[in-house]
């Protein structure tokens, strides 16, 4: 049975940094594709980062400069370093696997098959 559970996530003023965790079970994690996704309350569900089976990331523009995602296949984790936050991130945040998956074009939502229940980010200005 494969498991995401997404972890980190809380409220911050703007500027702040937060890092969101997502444990992964059920699948070879060294071999899956991962991605972070966000859902804020009456918009789209958007893709804001995604990490190959070969390590190679992309990142929207709309965090590219302030995030990083990694993985540690040790820890079978996923990681999404955010910097620089600001009240447009407010969102729900959820992490997705493909796996034996050695890349993706970008972090969209078609590309991955499991899905983690989310963990709530919240920017005060």
């Amino acid at each position: 049975q494969v498991q995401l559970v997404e972890s980190g996530g809380g409220s911050v003023q703007a500027g702040g940094s937060l890092r969101l965790s997502c444990a992964v079970s059920g699948i070879t994690y060294s071999r899956a594709c991962m991605g972070w996704f966000r859902q804020a309350p009456g918009k789209e569900r958007e893709g804001v980062a995604a990490i190959g089976g070969d390590g190679t990331t992309t990142y929207a523009d709309s965090v590219k400069g302030r995030w990083s995602i990694s993985k540690d296949s040790a820890k079978n984790t996923l990681y999404l370093q955010m910097n620089s936050l600001i009240p447009e991130d407010t969102a729900m945040y959820y992490c997705a696997a493909q796996p034996w998956c050695t890349r993706v074009p970008g972090p969209a939502a078609r590309f991955f098959v499991y899905w983690g229940q989310g963990t709530q980010v919240t920017v005060s200005s």
